[in-house]
């Protein structure tokens, strides 16, 4: 009797947990839903928001700024993917409250202090992220891919040789949808890289990672960096190289944080006289 009442006793916490866990989790199901709904009431004056970097480039080139459905159900499938971006970042607040609210009682002040920090830069980093994918490094993509029409100054097709080639027009004639794809497919790769420094010092914290490593692992991190330009840019040479100095910019950015993460610690161990200098440079 007793060592079923010691069950018991020890599974009341676990399904306290649980149970707020659920709470937390429906709540921030919540708001991504009224977050969706309210980006699809404007999910056209969003996605024409989101066309800015194409048009921008057509202009340029004196083309007009058209896309087309290449299905029926397309462009409802276009204001979904919309719906669900905005509703996301829309929602984001709520579920990062709700999620600060479910681990926060489980953490040490010291440890609050630490966590909370990194959970407010982190979507700081994504949104600036994001926004230098979309006001620079998207319209230098476009303008290159467009750079592979084929037409006369007033939009005539090139003049050919009669005798070998006719002539030929090839124009832009963009899918709605696949545009979405690739402009999103920008901004969240952008808005993941710029989570690094903030990953790389979280790891720092915790004592995973050391800026002496990150520092002796450098030529690793330049070649991994060359890699991912490739795989996410297009392949034009200013783009990658655009790609590559940020991202290894803030490779070194969190190098130095990692650097001052280490530095207070040893100064807090020092004061509490935990540290050991001879240790330390053996």
């Amino acid at each position: 009797m007793s060592s079923s009442d010691e069950i018991d006793d020890s599974a009341a916490p676990l399904i306290e947990h649980l149970a707020e866990l659920r709470t937390r989790l429906i709540r921030s199901v919540l708001a991504f839903l009224v977050g969706m709904i309210i980006c699809f009431t404007v999910a056209t004056p969003i996605f024409n928001f989101l066309t800015d970097p194409l048009c921008t480039v057509l202009n340029e080139r004196g083309q007009n700024c058209d896309l087309i459905f290449i299905s029926p159900q397309e462009g409802f499938f276009v204001a979904i993917k919309v719906s669900l971006l905005g509703g996301f970042m829309l929602a984001f607040p709520v579920i990062a409250h709700q999620m600060w609210r479910f681990v926060a009682p489980g953490l040490y002040k010291s440890e609050k202090g630490a966590f909370l920090p990194f959970l407010i830069s982190s979507p700081v980093m994504f949104l600036l992220g994001a926004s230098f994918a979309f006001y620079v490094v998207t319209p230098l993509a476009y303008d290159f891919f467009l750079g592979f029409q084929q037409f006369g100054d007033s939009g005539e097709a090139v003049v050919g040789d009669p005798a070998t080639s006719p002539g030929l027009s090839v124009v832009f004639q963009g899918s709605a949808q696949e545009y979405l794809n690739l402009t999103i497919k920008f901004i969240v790769a952008f808005g993941m890289c710029f989570q690094l420094p903030v990953l790389l010092t979280l790891m720092g914290k915790a004592g995973l990672v050391s800026a002496e490593g990150l520092g002796n692992v450098r030529k690793y991190a330049v070649v991994a960096i060359l890699v991912l330009a490739a795989i996410v840019t297009p392949p034009d040479v200013i783009t990658q190289l655009i790609l590559f100095v940020v991202v290894y910019g803030l490779y070194e950015v969190s190098i130095f944080l990692v650097r001052r993460v280490e530095t207070k610690r040893e100064a807090k161990l020092r004061a509490e006289g935990y540290y050991d200098d001879e240790d330390a440079t053996t």
